[in-house]
């Protein structure tokens, strides 16, 4: 079995496999775990409800534009692509640069020590550091060989994932509301919203909401994208806000605020067993556990096209674009990126530090990427656009400034709290800019 440079990666994803990646990747842990979090932030359930209809919309906004991108441009890559057209190699590079280095890596690795974390609870284990580590990298290191089989086997095990969190929310939220025994008097707030706790609950919601512009990095590997592409992205967003607004009335309905506050991550456990006793309970952690498996391998399948859309451009190594002749995968840049992982595992231990490390950097390039619908819009005005943002332009403004908000909040309040780690994600993202420099006098 050789290998080819020179191949393409196939177009086998279609409608339900984008749908279950865009759902899968964007919904992780965070609808499990950050609800109990953003309740110690804010204590005001209206208030929270507020923030995640907001982002939501934020995010749906976002998504619209980038189906007109990437019905427009549909290449492996997504808004790597839309950045080059727009703004020039050294944009691409640097946002590249951001998801070989910061993005991709740190993202797999948080979601594999959560995972790491659910298997221990539902265990009833202790959260040992290096038995978490351990299973972090297990896990790691069986997704890097089931996605360097190909997107086909990718896609299946998103779907497969995908269908069990859906279930489960959804058995959350019906099963609350038909069987549970909560309470609307659970919605009145227990004390005011400060401003300091309002931008760290923001900070979670934002966190929670991202992963949707993934599904436009496999675009190269969509059936009919033109026509598919934006389907899959409106379809997968409605979906996931559609789960996080219910989810959210139920824990409110279910416990008080107080009471929420302080459940971390059993959350979903609690109001499971409350309704259907410990076989429901365990039931969600095997659900939880399934959710984070997927948003993991989501990571894998779609991230790693950006290293190889760089490698195609010349603007990396070129044997980061090698293709599996056999299974059709960019394998090079798939083990590359889990190494990657593994070691910040290894030496980022802490999730949160993990995710704030990556965050930021990550939701600030989205910015651009968007943005450049106002570029392409003036430079490419006859371009085939399949799909065209509606509202525009008030719609992607709606998502720039929404998100530059929430990403100044982030920084504000992590840096407020002693966490410097969104600093360091921006210092090695602006790094990217002289290496770029460095690179173009090399290649000549």
């Amino acid at each position: 079995m050789s290998d080819t440079p020179s191949g393409d990666l196939r177009r086998v994803v279609g409608f339900w496999g984008g749908t279950a990646l865009i759902v899968g990747i964007t919904i992780g842990s965070g609808i499990f775990r950050t609800p109990p979090t953003i309740a110690g932030f804010i204590p005001s359930p209206v208030a929270i409800m507020v923030l995640w209809v907001v982002f939501g919309l934020i995010s749906l906004c976002g998504a619209l534009a980038v189906a007109e991108l990437s019905s427009m441009l549909p290449k492996s890559g997504g808004a790597y692509v839309f950045l080059r057209e727009a703004y020039g190699d050294a944009a691409a590079f640097v946002f590249g640069w951001i998801y070989v280095l910061i993005a991709t890596p740190a993202s797999i690795a948080a979601l594999a020590t959560v995972f790491g974390e659910f298997l221990l609870s539902l265990l009833n284990l202790p959260p040992a550091p290096a038995t978490v580590q351990a299973i972090a990298i297990a896990a790691i290191l069986s997704l890097t060989f089931a996605n360097v089989l190909g997107a086909r086997v990718g896609a299946g095990i998103s779907g497969m994932t995908t269908f069990v969190k859906v279930t489960a929310l959804a058995a959350i939220i019906l099963g609350t509301f038909l069987l549970g025994e909560g309470s609307a008097a659970n919605f009145a707030p227990t004390g005011p919203v400060q401003v300091e706790g309002l931008a760290r609950a923001m900070a979670s919601v934002i966190w929670t909401y991202d992963g949707w512009v993934a599904v436009s990095m496999i675009a190269g590997e969509v059936v009919a994208p033109e026509r598919l592409m934006k389907r899959i992205i409106i379809s997968g967003m409605l979906i996931i806000m559609a789960l996080y607004i219910g989810a959210n009335l139920a824990y409110f309905y279910m416990m008080p605020i107080d009471v929420l506050a302080v459940q971390k991550a059993a959350v979903a456990r609690t109001v499971m067993q409350s309704i259907a006793g410990p076989v429901g309970g365990a039931a969600i952690i095997l659900a939880m556990m399934t959710s984070v498996f997927g948003a993991l391998n989501g990571n894998f399948l779609a991230y790693p096209r950006v290293t190889y859309a760089m490698a195609r451009d010349g603007l990396t190594f070129a044997f980061l674009g090698t293709i599996h002749r056999r299974w059709s995968s960019p394998w090079i840049a798939i083990v590359v990126e889990g190494v990657a992982a593994i070691v910040l595992v290894l030496t980022l231990r802490d999730f949160d530090r993990l995710t704030t490390f990556f965050i930021v950097v990550l939701w600030a390039a989205l910015v651009f990427a968007v943005a450049s619908i106002f570029v392409l819009r003036r430079t490419m005005p006859d371009a085939p656009r399949p799909f065209r943002t509606p509202g525009y332009p008030w719609v992607p403004l709606c998502f720039v400034v929404g998100t530059l908000a929430g990403v100044s909040a982030i920084v504000w309040g992590e840096i407020d709290g002693g966490n410097y780690s969104p600093l360091y994600g921006l210092f090695i993202a602006a790094a990217g800019f002289p290496v770029h420099h460095v690179w173009r006098r090399l290649g000549r």
